[in-house]
C-alpha cells in the first residue's frame, strides 16, 4: 500500500491551486517522501499551521497509504 508522487501532488494542489511544489522518492518504496510546498496561502501562518494545511490536503492518507513525509513549507518570497 504507498502512494505514486503524482497522487501527493495532486491531492495538495486541489487544496492549495496555487501552490508550487516538489517531491522527492526519499527510499524508492512510495511511502518515505520529502516534499516543498510554497504557496501565498501560507503567508502570516505559523509553520505549524501551514502543515496542518497540508496533511489535511491528504485526507487522512498519512500513516496509510503514505507512511512518512518529511514536509518543508513556505510563503513565496516577494521581490
Amino acid at each position: 500500500m504507498s502512494m505514486q508522487a503524482s497522487e501527493i501532488e495532486h491531492m495538495i494542489k486541489k487544496a492549495l491551486p496555487d501552490a508550487e511544489i516538489q517531491i522527492t522518492d526519499l527510499a524508492g518504496d512510495g511511502d518515505h517522501y520529502s516534499a516543498r510546498v510554497v504557496s501565498e496561502t501560507f503567508r502570516g501562518l505559523s509553520r505549524v499551521r501551514q502543515h496542518q494545511l497540508v496533511y489535511a490536503a491528504l485526507g487522512g492518507q498519512m500513516g496509510g497509504a503514505l507512511h512518512a513525509l518529511a514536509l518543508e513549507t513556505a510563503a513565496p518570497e516577494t521581490a
